[in-house]
């Protein structure tokens, strides 16, 4: 099962993604993960990578797509994976289609999760979290039992600077540019998923899609 999770930000994909993979014991691959454990393990590529973090800068496509080589190789890839988070742009989409075919490896399902922007908005801007464990709490449909307090430590919780509604809006709108054109790159391949709707009832009709 080779898979690709699509969709804007705060539509649902990281939850998706772990649902998934859980059922089917396939890895999880997402860019971030893949950069911070070369870098960790210090590869050579891992060594070039932390150059353009280090200043700042985005790993170049060619830098990702080495490390997606070195990744799909691996033992937990035999029965399979999901992408999420990669590819995020039509060139990104060309160089991941190329190394597919390098390797022999063809892609089973492309996914996307559809919200409109005005939802996306509406959550994200309900999103409060801890600073101290990582908790993350949902005005809209995970709030904490106590107003603006950690359920799991107690302490203050707040609203992080990039869950801030202008600060959506503009991640919406590097989405909509970047992004949201490999909707139609995908066309003969794309999968579309009601993400208005809740956790279970999107993860049944993302398992429906596979069993039909």
């Amino acid at each position: 099962m080779r898979i690709i999770l699509l969709g804007p930000p705060g539509c649902g994909k990281g939850t998706q993604a772990e649902i998934i993979c859980k059922n089917f014991s396939i890895p999880h691959i997402s860019t971030g993960d893949i950069l911070r454990d070369n870098v960790k393990r210090g590869t050579e590529i891992g060594f070039k990578a932390k150059e353009y973090m280090d200043s700042g800068r985005l790993v170049p496509d060619e830098i990702i797509i080495s490390m997606m080589k070195g990744r799909f190789s691996e033992k937990d890839c035999k029965n399979g994976f999901l992408l999420d988070g990669f590819p995020r742009t039509i060139t990104q989409a060309e160089a991941l289609d190329d190394l597919l075919k390098q390797m022999k490896i063809s892609l089973d399902y492309i996914i996307n999760i559809d919200v409109p922007d005005e939802d996306i908005i509406n959550r994200i801007s309900k999103r409060l979290s801890c600073s101290n464990c990582g908790e993350v709490y949902n005005l809209l449909y995970k709030k904490p039992k106590n107003e603006m307090t950690c359920d799991s430590c107690g302490l203050k919780l707040n609203q992080r600077d990039d869950d801030k509604e202008e600060v959506v809006k503009n991640r919406l709108d590097v989405y909509r540019k970047q992004t949201a054109p490999l909707i139609k790159y995908y066309k003969d391949k794309i999968k579309n998923v009601d993400g208005r709707k809740n956790i279970s009832e999107v993860t049944k009709e993302i398992l429906n899609l596979f069993n039909s």
